[in-house]
């Protein structure tokens, strides 16, 4: 039979060693780690982190558009596929060339293009701290958004990502 006081140090000691781990639910969509083959980033969390940052700078907010999320998907491939952020200034890889063949069109858009950050939160906090890529995501004319990645598991930066903002 045990000690009734070594019963409620044992008690208490699981107690607190369940406290330590945490939570066991899913992991939220802008802490996915996405340096996998299968991971895909969500794009809806994307647009609701971008949008309340929109917000709180007095901006509208901004929705997923299908044309440019392939527009961004082209973009991050590409990149990807050179092992380069530079990619995006390659002939015929330009912002506005991949608008046109998307169907898209000539509208004001902007992008933001890096490599490196495995999840959305890292890539927005890298995003919000550089002048040119906040000022991207704060265009004041764009409505809608598409965002994308793409994974290279020989490359030092393992993912490459691109987020396309555009007016109506």
């Amino acid at each position: 039979m045990t000690h009734p006081f070594l019963r409620a140090c044992l008690l208490g000691l699981s107690l607190v060693l369940a406290a330590c781990a945490g939570p066991t639910g899913p992991t939220p969509p802008f802490y996915e780690d996405l340096a996998s083959p299968t991971a895909t980033i969500d794009a809806n969390a994307a647009a609701r982190m971008i949008s309340n940052y929109r917000t709180n700078n007095g901006l509208s907010p901004v929705t997923i558009d299908p044309a440019l999320q392939r527009v961004a998907k082209a973009q991050a491939e590409a990149m990807a596929n050179a092992n380069d952020v530079k990619a995006s200034l390659q002939p015929g890889n330009r912002l506005s060339e991949r608008l046109i063949r998307q169907g898209v069109g000539e509208v004001h858009a902007v992008e933001n293009v890096s490599a490196g950050y495995r999840t959305l939160a890292e890539a927005f906090s890298g995003w919000r701290e550089s002048p040119k890529h906040n000022a991207v995501m704060l265009d004041e004319k764009s409505t809608r958004m598409g965002i994308a990645t793409a994974y290279v598991p020989g490359s030092k930066y393992k993912v490459f990502w691109s987020l396309v903002l555009a007016a109506p």
